[in-house]
């Protein structure tokens, strides 16, 4: 039987990843962490502790204490936050990774998954379609971090035997968790003010363009690269993942459909040079060859359900 630790249960991906993983291995088998408290279904649903995956010393003695045999680390301070504090931002990222891939070495735990991102690209990148081995000179500290984890990650893999495996997550949009200070941000508050005002002011321009991805896609595309066979893969860094592609602008309007009177207006902020200096698209053939990877969602159909589900934590439920 799995045994599975989630670094990182309280974010984002945390918090549905967390309860994927319970339904999948049982509620008593997945062990949820945090340096904050989760929300209640994480909390009453299976064990959950406070566990600052920085202590090195507290970390490998969760592993062997709890016979963990799978980590999936998510701890990290996103793209726009980690410009405010780049140094801070620079620690924390890469000690996290570093404390998780000594401690999966010095245990049973070594099946390891860690989220890159499309971050690790940058200015000189070819935008269109991005193949998975290009040029790589990301200029944000968050990329920066995500680049030199896919290495080390590729490095504990070939040297101590540790199954390490990761993707390169675009932008990901949720209705159940707020946004974490990333660029791509806007592709989920949009919807949120949609419902609460009916408009939007967004901090990149209408045709910035970039690669995004509905959650439960997410969510079922991290599971199966988990599930496949070693013998699969590839690559020993990280996975290209597109999602869908589209521009602000273009999201404005797939909220329009839905919402005639949404209006958005536009005033990029420092995010809109980090968004500049990523992909418009991703090739991701690599990742669907090598493990099935695929997505069911497409904008609009992302858009319906989102608007939906927002209305119903906002509002409440239709009758």
């Amino acid at each position: 039987m799995e045994r599975v630790l989630v670094i990182g249960s309280s974010g984002q991906i945390g918090s549905e990843l967390v309860l994927a993983l319970r339904k999948k291995f049982g509620n008593v088998n997945v062990f949820a962490t945090d340096i904050k408290n989760p929300p209640d279904e994480i909390r009453n649903g299976g064990p959950f502790q406070i566990l600052d995956v920085l202590d090195y010393r507290n970390l490998l003695h969760f592993l062997v204490r709890h016979n963990i045999t799978q980590v999936y680390n998510l701890a990290a301070v996103l793209s726009g936050n980690a410009e405010k504090i780049p140094l801070q931002a620079w620690d924390i990222n890469m000690k996290a990774l570093m404390n998780t891939l000594e401690a999966a070495r010095q245990s049973d735990a070594k099946k390891l998954f860690w989220p890159s991102s499309i971050a690790v690209f940058g200015p000189t990148t070819p935008r269109h379609n991005t193949p998975q081995l290009t040029v790589m000179e990301p200029n944000t500290v968050y990329g920066i971090s995500k680049l030199a984890g896919e290495r080390w990650g590729e490095y504990y893999c070939h040297r101590y035997g540790i199954d390490f495996r990761s993707v390169r997550y675009p932008g990901l949009i949720s209705y159940k968790t707020e946004p974490g200070g990333g660029t791509t941000d806007y592709a989920v508050e949009i919807y949120f003010e949609a419902i609460k005002k009916g408009s939007y002011e967004c901090f990149v321009s209408a045709d910035t363009a970039l690669p995004m991805m509905f959650m439960d896609d997410a969510i079922e595309n991290t599971l199966r690269l988990m599930d496949v066979g070693s013998d699969h893969l590839s690559l020993r860094s990280s996975y290209n993942m597109a999602g869908i592609s589209f521009t602000a602008e273009e999201l404005h309007q797939s909220i329009k459909k839905y919402l005639p009177n949404f209006s958005t207006t536009y005033k990029p902020d420092f995010r809109q040079a980090i968004a500049d200096s990523w992909p418009a698209s991703i090739d991701d053939s690599i990742a669907q060859k090598d493990w099935g990877m695929k997505t069911e969602y497409d904008l609009d159909k992302m858009t319906k359900v989102m608007l939906e589900k927002i209305g119903e934590q906002l509002n409440g439920p239709k009758n």
